[in-house]
């Protein structure tokens, strides 16, 4: 049986939804794909946390995780994935550099969050950390 899968993107800004509708057939599988670029967004679309934004920040493995979750719940799919990050070439600080990018998935068994440090351009960096969610997308569905 083939799993749904259900995104909420940040950083990514669509590109990872878009993506995985250049696949024919990805109506099968894939439900929704959400753009929460803004922190409110996250919390009234996903249900992230106020708290959690303003103690981790928006760009944190807690964040991913809770859109991820948030996605999941709100199309009811088997699969989650949340991505959250600094595309740049603003924003960044020390503790949290242009690039950085966290990608959560999400299933009613698993929870897996990746931490990655991409290098490049703001566009660059937009299509690695779409590329390193569909890698941890296709290596789960393996």
């Amino acid at each position: 049986m083939k799993k749904t899968v259900a995104i909420a993107e940040s950083c990514t800004g669509g590109l990872l939804s878009s993506r995985i509708t250049d696949i024919s057939g990805s109506s099968r599988y894939f439900m929704m794909g959400v753009v929460a670029y803004s922190n409110r967004a996250k919390e009234k679309l996903l249900g992230v946390s106020a708290g959690s934004i303003k103690i981790y920040g928006a760009v944190s493995k807690e964040v991913a995780l809770e859109m991820a979750k948030g996605v999941r719940r709100l199309a009811k799919t088997d699969i989650g994935l949340g991505v959250t990050g600094i595309a740049g070439p603003t924003g960044g600080t020390k503790s949290k550099p242009v690039g950085l990018v966290y990608i959560a998935l999400v299933t009613n068994k698993k929870k897996i969050v990746k931490e990655f440090r991409f290098k490049g351009s703001r566009q660059n960096i937009k299509l690695q950390a779409s590329q390193a969610a569909l890698e941890i997308l296709k290596a789960y569905s393996l």
